[in-house]
Order: structure tokens, then sequence, then C-alpha cells
């Protein structure tokens, strides 16, 4: 399970260092073997474990390519999934189109999603939490039945 968000910085050659909390979990879960892609609903990158990906490679496989609505989601999420391994420092190379999606310059964000990573550029993470929590607090739609049964 992926938590937290985290500072970090990309480096000159377009490098990330994943925080060694999250290190040996990745290697034991996917030898350090991961899916880097965009995220097609927000200005940031979805970084999986490989076997994470895989499951949703296989449910964008199962998608009619005869629908535009499914096809334009396949395009999209499978066309910029990148393969991205681990050195033994723990740095992952992101390329230059998924960096310019994201907006990625030096300062990042990497923010656990449970089974997944964000990664966001550190003012666009800052202008989305205020959003969330805005949204949040003049939310007047009545909770979904999901929603209620947390208890926080």
């Amino acid at each position: 399970m992926f938590r937290g968000a985290n500072s970090i910085s990309l480096d000159s050659k377009g490098r990330l260092a994943i925080p060694s909390r999250y290190r040996e979990v990745l290697m034991n879960q996917c030898g350090g073997r991961l899916v880097c892609t965009i995220d097609v609903n927000s200005a940031c990158l979805l970084l999986y474990p490989l076997p994470e990906w895989e499951a949703i490679e296989l449910k964008l496989r199962q998608l009619s390519t005869m629908r535009p609505a499914e096809r334009r989601l396949q395009r999209l999420l499978i066309g910029h999934a990148t393969d991205c391994d681990m050195d033994k420092n723990g740095r992952l190379l992101l390329p230059a189109t998924l960096r310019k999606h994201a907006a990625l310059e030096k300062q990042m964000m990497l923010v656990g999603q449970s089974n997944k990573f964000e990664i966001w550029s550190e003012e666009n993470w800052q202008a989305q939490v205020e959003e969330d929590m805005a949204a949040q607090l003049a939310d007047d739609e009545p909770l979904s039945d999901k929603l209620l049964d947390i208890s926080l």
C-alpha cells in the first residue's frame, strides 16, 4: 500500500529517486519494474508497479476499438505507457513527453494512492489540494453509500 505525499526532485537527466521507504516494497512486489502513463483527468502522471499496470492494461484491451471514447482512452493510456525500471539507487527515468504532460520541472510531489503513485509538479499539486479542499467544503451533494460507510 502506497500512501503519503513526498516532496522529491527531478535531476538534470529527467530522473526521480523513489523515497527509500518504498524501494524494498517495490523490489519485492515487482522487481523494481514500473509503468508510468499520463492521467487523463489531471495534469499529473500515474506510476504503477508492473503487476498493477498489467491488470489495468488487460481491462483496457477488452474495450472496443470501434467506440470512439473507448479507443481514445486506450490511445491515451496505453500510448503513453512507458516501462520505468528502478536502478540500483532507486531512480527512474521519466521520458520528456511524460514530464511535459505533467509540467514537471525540478520540484515534484510523489503521492501514494494505495496501488499506485501520482507524480505532480509541486505547483500543480498545491493547486489541486486547494481545489479539492474548496470543493469538499462547498459540496452540498449527498454522500454516496460508500462514503457514508467510512468513519474518519
